[in-house]
Order: structure tokens, then C-alpha cells, then sequence
């Protein structure tokens, strides 16, 4: 049966919001941003368990002199759920993973420690994120460094050099992952203000108190043969997840005014459709298409929310096999409104 014109008429219509249109189905996005306390404290239950579970695996491993590459292997899974521990982290930033902003504030600093990342900096710039993403008169904030074809074709050839070495896979995912949780989240972002600074030195604090414990109960050789490769292993695959939610064939990027928040979510946002066990590694993250028309949806959410809207279903998929193919991209073309390798 048909639908009626009257019908389309309606799905497709537009109401007012904040200074912008949406489509009326945005107002259902609302029905899933009520947070769950249980459901929030079974996440934390069932990732910091095993994650914990794991981190006693491999100290045995190192102190009963097993081989390295033991180690190593118990570090992947434990990767896996650091990666999973940093999405819990992120809802706290969104105020989204308990009822009470005080409860978020609380597991946002504790989370912080063990993903090397403190709250309040990282809220600032991550929130900065949501709001001026896609927008190429913001860019600079919580974002990859993205240039256009011209500004490339434009800059000296120390800029471009820099520019390669950025957009290396083995810098980015690598060295990029290291630099970024041990160095680079050691300081306070641009322009951030007395609580997010304050935040910074305190989770600074918090990590010498856990390595001096560390080093205390188990020695500081046997922490760093664990934290390193799972905090290298896990940065990787976090830089993976976000580059692919936002660096990916087509694309959306705009000047200042014309930027338009429901495209920058729904055309410059992907939907990593991973399988089912990467998607609970990732709490639902690859649903980021959702995740950014909505930011107050918690992760336990997203999926319930894509399967019940069915404009949210309209947008294709990035599988696995496809999203490699990404890492080709480096910069956006204006004129041919995409994301395109190097001249």
C-alpha cells in the first residue's frame, strides 16, 4: 500500500528549533535521552571488572616470566575495554550517562585517570566539538586537522610537509595515540578557564598517585610493560573510531553561513556499522550520525533510538571493509564538496 502524498508531506516537513528547521521526527530523538542509573552501573560493573581482571592477568604473566608476547596478547582485550571505559567517560561529558550532573562529574574524573584524559579541559573542548564541527571557519577544536585543496595548495612547503606527516597513518594512529594521552592531555587547551586548568592538574596529580602506587605494589618496569602497549593499542583504535565518524568518502563541510547543524550531523557524521561485538566495545559510537543530533542520548540508547526513527535508518553505512579505504583522505575540496587524497 502506497503512502499517502499527505503523509510524505508530513515526514518531510520542518518546524522550528533554536533559530533553525529540523524535521518533525527530530523531536522523537527526545523520547531516548532519559539516562538509566542501573544501566549505567552495569556498564561500569561489566568494563572495569574484566578490564581490572585483565590488568592482574598480565602482571602474573610478567611476574611468572612468561613470555612478552603473552602479555601483549591479554593487552588487546584490555585495550578493548579502555576504549570502551573512554566512551563511558565521554557520556559524562555529555551529562548523559547518570540522572545527576554530580554523579557524571564524579565518574567523569575517575574515568578520566584511567583514560589518561581529565574531565573538565577535555568537556570544553569536546562540547567546542559538537558545536562548530563541519564548520570550516571553526575548525580547531577537538576535531582532526583538516585542511581544504586550496589552503594545501597555498601554504609553504614546510606546512604541507607537516601537514603529510599529520595525516600519516603510522603518526596518526601511532604516534599519535602516545603523544596525545601522555603528553598532549598533560596540558590545559586554548583558551580554557580556572576549573578546566584546575581539572588538568589534578588528573595530573591523580595519575603520579597511581603510578606511585603502581610502582609500589608491582614496580614501575611491570606498569609500563602493561600501560604502554594497552594505552597504544587502545589510543589507535580510538583515533580509528573518531577519524572514520568524520573523515569518510563525501562528506559535509561548510563556511560559517551556510553550515547547517542537521547536515553537519546527518551527511558529516558516519554510521560505523561495526559488528556486534566491536559495537559493545565502542558502546554504540558508531551510531555517530545519532550521536550528534542528540549528544544528551546516552550510548546504551543510540541503537533503540537508529532502530525507531526510520529517517535515522536512510543513512548508509560505513562497514568495516569500506571505512579502510578512508584512510586515503586527507583534505576537502570545496568545489567538488568532498573529501579528496593529496594533489
Amino acid at each position: 500500500m502506497g503512502v499517502h502524498e499527505s503523509d510524505r508531506d508530513k515526514n518531510n516537513s520542518k518546524r522550528k528549533i533554536p533559530g533553525r528547521l529540523w524535521p518533525d521526527w527530530y523531536a522523537e530523538l527526545a523520547t531516548f535521552r532519559k539516562s538509566d542509573t542501573r544501566k549505567a552501573t552495569w556498564q561500569l560493573i561489566n568494563t572495569i571488572v574484566p578490564y581490572c581482571g585483565l590488568w592482574y592477568l598480565m602482571i602474573r604473566s610478567i611476574q611468572l616470566d612468561y613470555p612478552y608476547t603473552f602479555t601483549l596478547i591479554l593487552a588487546l582485550p584490555a585495550a578493548a575495554f579502555m576504549v570502551r571505559l573512554f566512551i563511558l567517560f565521554h557520556d559524562c561529558v555529555h551529562g548523559s550517562f547518570f540522572r545527576r550532573q554530580n554523579v557524571n562529574t564524579f565518574f567523569g574524573y575517575i574515568l578520566g585517570v584511567l583514560v589518561f584524559t581529565p574531565f573538565e579541559d577535555w568537556r570544553f573542548a569536546h562540547l567546542r566539538h559538537h558545536v562548530t564541527y563541519a564548520n570550516l571557519d571553526a575548525r580547531g577544536f577537538g576535531d582532526i586537522w583538516t585542511m581544504t585543496l586550496t589552503e594545501y595548495e597555498n601554504v609553504s612547503k614546510k606546512k604541507r610537509l607537516q601537514y603529510r606527516l599529520y595525516r600519516n597513518p603510522v603518526v596518526m594512529l601511532g604516534l599519535g595515540a602516545l603523544f596525545m594521552f601522555l603528553l598532549r592531555n598533560r596540558l590545559p587547551t586554548r583558551w580554557v578557564k580556572r576549573k578546566e586548568r584546575t581539572s588538568v592538574i589534578f588528573t595530573n596529580l591523580l595519575i603520579i598517585v597511581m603510578v606511585l602506587v603502581a610502582d609500589r605494589f608491582i614496580g614501575w618496569r611491570t606498569f609500563l610493560l602493561i600501560q604502554l602497549p594497552v594505552l597504544c593499542f587502545a589510543g589507535a583504535a580510538g583515533i580509528w573510531l573518531f577519524f572514520v565518524q568524520h573523515q569518510f568518502p563525501g562528506g559535509y563541510w561548510a563556511r560559517k553561513g551556510k553550515w547547517e547543524p542537521l547536515r553537519a550531523a546527518m551527511e558529516g557524521c558516519s554510521f560505523y556499522n561495526l559488528p556486534a561485538l566491536l559495537r559493545w566495545f565502542s558502546s554504540n559510537i558508531g551510531y555517530h550520525h545519532v550521536h550528534h543530533l542528540s549528544p544528551r542520548i546516552p550510548n546504551y540508547r543510540l541503537k533503540k533510538c537508529y532502530d525507531a526513527v526510520p529517517a535515522l535508518q536512510e543513512k548508509a553505512p560505513l562497514t568495516i571493509a569500506k571505512s579502510l579505504s578512508c584512510i586515503r583522505l586527507k583534505m576537502w575540496d570545496e568545489q567538488r564538496q568532498k573529501m579528496v587524497d593529496f594533489p
